[in-house]
């Protein structure tokens, strides 16, 4: 059993997430823009940190909605790094805000986000990471990992003997295609 499949259920903070989310393919665009959002943010953290903070992020974040992040300016820049209730990191947030701008473009070109991942469904975890280096900022290879296994673009998210994993297989997720 993964390390995380063993920790997380009965986790107060860990298990909502473990059991309805992680893994889980998902398709809608603000809910694949919090999850890259999140982990962005987790970089250098913990798990547990994010997750506790998810809502006010969600708050400060306008909700995740793509199109409202990627308009924000100089004043909510400000006014996200004053925000104690998230994670105040200059070079996440400038990322946060640059990658929602880069999710409108792949939208433009390939539909949606999903689109563009789609498109370029299937690579290996370093192709992946390359090519999200080339596009977006701040995602290193333990980002871009979890990313995807939290999509269902690449195993991991659950062990095969975790009640989750037979939940998630019926769903086809992309890395079981």
């Amino acid at each position: 059993m993964s390390a995380y499949c063993a920790f997380a259920p009965g986790n107060p903070v860990h298990q909502h997430y473990h059991a309805h989310e992680h893994g889980f393919p998902k398709r809608d665009e603000t809910v694949m823009f919090e999850r890259l959002c999140m982990e962005i943010m987790q970089a250098g953290l913990s798990w547990e940190i994010v997750l506790k903070r998810r809502a006010t992020m969600n708050a400060a974040f306008a909700g995740f909605a793509v199109d409202r992040v990627a308009a924000f300016d100089d004043a909510d820049r400000t006014r996200l790094l004053a925000d104690p209730g998230i994670i105040r990191n200059r070079l996440k947030v400038d990322a946060i805000i640059n990658n929602a701008r880069t999710v409108q473009g792949l939208q433009q070109s390939h539909g949606s986000f999903d689109g563009w991942l789609a498109a370029h469904h299937p690579r290996d975890k370093a192709a992946w990471v390359k090519l999200f280096r080339a596009t977006f900022r701040f995602t290193g290879g333990e980002i871009v990992g979890e990313f995807l296994m939290s999509l269902g673009y690449l195993p991991g998210a659950h062990a095969a003997d975790c009640p989750v994993f037979a939940t998630i297989a019926p769903l086809q997720p992309a890395w079981s295609r």
